[in-house]
């Protein structure tokens, strides 16, 4: 519905009515707050017994393995050579639980080096291999 303004201009003044949306929002209100009760099922459900009867699994400290820069690599702080290295790999994967081989790396070194440590430990029979890295500051 249009009316005209005493401001001198003549022109038309639109004004929207809110009161009809109002009073479909509070119906719809209160047809959800009914219904959102309802709506919620309780359903008996028989949940299963845990058993202590199976051995806790232990927690193994990963071995740690440094590629340095110039290709050299570090199992723990002892360097190794590469076929050291091979040798290490095949003597934990026979561990149960085996533990995770985590792949520290020099800021300089090329991924390439890297890649060839995760491969061969992939190729040994490691399933767990993690990067170790510091948090940005």
């Amino acid at each position: 519905m249009a009316f005209s303004t005493n401001s001198g201009s003549g022109g038309p003044m639109a004004d929207i009515n809110v009161t009809p949306l109002v009073d479909v929002m509070l119906v719809l209100l209160i047809i959800f707050m009914i219904t959102a009760p309802l709506m919620t099922h309780k359903i008996k459900v028989e949940l299963p017994k845990a058993s202590l009867s199976e051995k806790p699994t232990q927690r193994v400290p990963p071995v740690s393995v440094t590629v340095k820069a110039n290709g050299q690599l570090y199992w723990g702080d002892a360097a190794v050579t590469q076929d050291a290295f091979e040798a290490k790999l095949d003597g934990i994967i026979g561990m149960d639980p085996q533990p995770e081989l985590d792949i520290r790396a020099d800021r300089d070194t090329k991924y390439k080096l890297i890649e060839k440590t995760t491969t061969t430990a992939k190729n040994r029979g490691v399933r767990k291999v993690g990067f170790v890295s510091t948090r940005e500051r």
